[in-house]
């Protein structure tokens, strides 16, 4: 860099390496990138300690690790241990986890007013088979003929016209019996429905280095 202070000629010449180079920002297609804008984390881009990240490889940057549940040794990761401690699962005296997020969806933790969930709960499932308790109100209509009746036994059969005018119903409640299972059919496969939103599998990822977090 030009010294200002020395001559006018050393002065103009800074102006003009000044000059030169707010014209190279300003030329068509150049876009200038102040520092404050190029990074949105404190401190020169570090990470925070325990910061979980989307990364699309397939492998972790050093010194991030899958969130995948992994075991880690506390003699080696000691930082990162005083910051999630046994959350996740581990022992506590050789040993902590990172969280799992294979299969998961992150959820902040807290009360919403109508749900509470806590740090590292866990919760869902990815199929549901439903029961009659989830199934909305309804009736079924028994299967009958109006044909002529042309057995005498019910097993197997749907009540039918006897032929000859007489009544086949009554709106009487006693004496009744159960009908053969082929009166009312059943249906469905219960079969599990996906219970899934639409996804796309990436790696979630967590700093084991970096600044460690404070609350004030």
């Amino acid at each position: 860099m030009a010294d200002f202070s020395s001559s006018a000629s050393g002065s103009a010449a800074g102006r003009r390496s000044l000059l030169q180079r707010f014209q190279r920002w300003l030329r068509p297609g150049a876009v200038a990138r102040p520092q404050a804008l190029v990074s949105m984390r404190p401190n020169g881009g570090q990470p925070y300690v325990g910061e979980i990240a989307i990364f699309a490889g397939n492998f972790p940057p050093s010194g991030w690790m899958f969130c995948d549940g992994s075991l880690l040794p506390i003699s080696e990761n000691e930082t990162l241990f005083q910051l999630i401690g046994t959350t996740y699962g581990g022992d506590g005296q050789e040993s902590f986890a990172l969280p799992d997020l294979r299969g998961r969806a992150p959820l902040h933790q807290g009360n919403n007013g109508t749900s509470s969930y806590t740090l590292a709960q866990q919760g869902g499932v990815e199929s549901v088979t439903l029961t009659v308790a989830q199934i909305p109100a309804h009736t079924h209509t028994p299967a009958a003929s109006t044909a002529p009746g042309t057995s005498a036994s019910p097993i197997g059969t749907v009540p039918a016209d006897s032929g000859s005018g007489s009544a086949q119903y009554t709106q009487a409640t006693t004496n009744l019996v159960t009908q053969p299972a082929q009166t009312l059919g059943p249906v469905g496969g219960n079969q599990p429905h996906d219970n899934m939103q639409p996804y796309l599998a990436v790696n979630y990822i967590i700093s084991l280095f970096g600044i460690f977090p404070s609350p004030t």
